[in-house]
């Protein structure tokens, strides 16, 4: 989750699942990778842009099963916070569309479930600060 003053870098999905709809820039963890190494990484190859991670917002785990109930994904979600570095949105990898969004219109974007309520959370102080997060390692 990337801040720019008042506006938040939203992405469009180009896969499925939910293809089309918006969400914040991410992807896998690559086998080494730290966390903070693989969202600055994800958030470049997927729009072009480079923020500093300023925090933390959640973890969120994505279980599906199938109809035995056996569980078939099982996704971890971390949502890191970050201030915008440099470069402007420009769609690519995974992205049909990258742009700054004001926090405020974020009604008007079909967004995948809870993600608008979590950057409202954060833009009014709801995170943790993380303090000397190894962005290089």
């Amino acid at each position: 989750m990337v801040f720019r003053d008042n506006l938040v870098l939203l992405g469009q999905r180009a896969k499925p699942p939910l293809q089309g709809v918006w969400s914040l820039p991410g992807g896998h963890i690559e086998p080494g990778e730290t966390v903070a190494k693989a969202g600055l990484r994800e958030l470049m190859e997927e729009t072009g842009v480079s923020a500093r991670i300023t925090g933390h917002a959640g973890t969120r785990d994505i279980i599906q099963c199938d109809a035995g109930n056996v569980v078939v994904v099982h996704y971890v979600l971390t949502v890191l916070v970050g201030e915008w570095c440099s470069g402007e949105p420009m769609p690519a990898s995974d992205c049909l569309a990258a742009q700054w969004v004001p926090v405020e219109q974020l009604g008007r974007f079909s967004m995948t479930d809870g993600t608008a309520d979590l950057i409202r959370r954060v833009q009014s102080g709801g995170m943790m600060h993380l303090d000397g997060v190894d962005e290089a390692r």
